[in-house]
């Protein structure tokens, strides 16, 4: 019996959902569950939920404790849907603060065990600049997981691999949009994404050194890019192309696959040579700086949300 594109995808890679709709997480079942500040703000904003947010934003000391508790609290609605990780990020405005992101990290957990959720099942999300990995090796010492988010260069993922942390992000969908705004007619297409290349060279540096890093690819703009990529050990959808895979009956071929490692892990990549290999790559530097603002425009969106429900 022929099987959907979906169906198949979960027997070669960990499927997980990219967004806060637990309807779509009920109906997809993946085992994973990623959200953002962006993501929070669409499930905030849910008729259905609020009066849950009134209840916490008038419970809340202050707008950041507000903040944290509204997405600790739909993360662990999640959580009983999924078997698996729920990320849930640190604010995007503490980016280059290593001390003020394990603090924020530190309360995040707390509140999830005061739920019932315990750490075992909770992924910090950090953006991967300098500082933010810095914070993520700190928190990885201290049996707290995380993902690093936001990134779009070698030098960050080695530099993630580096700090032993769990699981990282490369972007997809965001390195296409570079590249195509660069050239518009350009054919970028399948092989040619270059946001499949780049998660595929990262898989491959990845498995070739014996990382323990799980490589999750994200941001993905078609099915396409997500069929280049299957095999990748996990994969976070949005709810709209999960629906594409799941009504497509085609054949899906594994295009990732880990080997044996052959050489020993190099050398740790040192703070000047990952600030000087992120200044070289113009789109790695564009598009992390661009999606800190984004997740910002977002956060504050639902700053101004809460602070109306407060009063």
């Amino acid at each position: 019996m022929a099987q959907d594109k979906l169906s198949q995808l979960k027997t070669m890679t960990t499927v997980v959902a990219d967004t806060g709709d637990l309807e779509a997480i009920k109906r997809f079942q993946p085992t994973d569950a990623t959200t953002n500040p962006s993501l929070i703000l669409q499930a905030a904003q849910h008729e259905g939920r609020r009066e849950r947010i009134a209840e916490l934003a008038r419970q809340s000391k202050d707008i950041d404790d507000a903040l944290d508790a509204v997405a600790v609290d739909i993360g662990s609605e999640i959580s009983a849907l999924v078997p698996g990780y729920v990320s849930t990020e640190v604010s995007a405005r503490l980016s280059f603060d290593t001390q003020a992101t394990l603090n924020r990290a530190h309360s995040l957990i707390e509140r999830y065990e005061r739920n019932g959720v315990g750490r075992d099942r909770i992924l910090i999300k950090v953006a991967s600049t300098w500082e933010g990995i810095r914070a993520a090796q700190q928190l990885e010492r201290e049996g707290i997981h995380t993902n690093l988010t936001l990134l779009f260069s070698f030098a960050q993922a080695q530099a993630c691999a580096d700090a032993g942390v769990t699981l990282i992000s490369p972007f997809v969908g965001r390195i296409l949009d570079w590249y195509q705004a660069q050239d518009p007619e350009a054919d970028l297409s399948g092989e040619r994404d270059p946001g499949v290349q780049s998660v595929r060279r990262i898989y491959e540096h990845y498995k070739g050194h014996g990382y323990k890093t799980i490589v999750m690819g994200a941001s993905f703009r078609n099915c396409g890019e997500i069929e280049a990529l299957a095999g990748c050990d996990r994969l976070t959808i949005s709810p709209k192309l999960l629906e594409e895979l799941a009504e497509d009956q085609g054949e899906l071929t594994q295009r990732l696959k880990a080997v044996g490692a052959s050489t020993s892990i190099p050398e740790p990549l040192a703070e000047e040579e990952f600030r000087w290999a992120m200044n070289e790559d113009a789109m790695a530097t564009e598009k992390l700086a661009e999606g800190i603002r984004k997740f910002m425009s977002d956060q504050r969106k639902l700053e101004k949300l809460l602070e109306a429900l407060r009063r």
